[in-house]
């Protein structure tokens, strides 16, 4: 099976199990472990048809811009797909500006009854591992900078006072680099792995929400 049959299969699966009609992601959080292992299966075969086996040597061009995350077993992913309070995770985006070597995560949140919405979002830069032969291949540290929490509208009214309402110094790994692997890209979809072994399945778009 080529790559272009391989990734039409997967996001087929992906799309039919999408609790939400959204666009939030899905987690293996509420998926059955037959469908999970369904999921990695296909996504290692597709792994194995990367056109672009060192990205960061030579595919910049392909990563740069804005990617929606489709399906993901990270934790914090997890965690924004089980918020309380009636709150539901939305869209998950994450921006990628090569030149300066930063990117941004941001996903959106709402209330199941549309009381409120806002986002999460959170700011980081990477840098290339080098290979053996002192090259960039697929691998990038990443180092979180701050996390922006904000409230966009409540019971539909503007609420620029609250966006953002809070700004912290964001999370990285104890002990440890955080890490990435991109282990799959083409012109439309993107897979990475981090260092704690979760996944990320992405696909390429070119319009992102209003923040302000």
């Amino acid at each position: 099976m080529n790559n272009q049959l391989l990734k039409e299969k997967l996001q087929a699966i992906i799309k039919k199990n999408q609790t939400q009609d959204d666009g939030s992601p899905v987690t293996n959080l509420k998926l059955n472990k037959t469908l999970v292992t369904e999921i990695e299966q296909l996504t290692t075969e597709l792994e194995n048809l990367n056109p672009h086996p060192q990205p960061i040597r030579n595919a910049t061009v392909l990563l740069e811009g804005a990617w929606q995350l489709q399906y993901s077993t990270a934790r914090e992913i997890r965690f924004l797909d089980s918020l309380p309070l009636g709150l539901q995770m939305g869209k998950v985006y994450q921006v990628i500006n090569i030149a300066d070597k930063l990117f941004f995560n941001l996903a959106e949140v709402q209330h199941s009854l549309k009381l409120i919405s806002g986002y999460v979002k959170v700011t980081a830069s990477f840098a290339p591992v080098l290979d053996t032969s002192g090259l960039a291949d697929k691998r990038i540290n990443v180092y979180f900078d701050k996390r922006y929490l904000a409230i966009q509208q409540i019971l539909g009214i503007n609420t620029p006072q609250l966006n953002p309402f809070k700004v912290v110094a964001a999370n990285n790994p104890q002990g440890r680099i955080a890490t990435l692997d991109i282990t799959y890209l083409d012109e439309t979809c993107r897979i990475g792995r981090g260092g704690d072994k979760s996944l990320f399945i992405l696909t390429k778009v070119n319009n992102l929400p209003n923040l302000s």
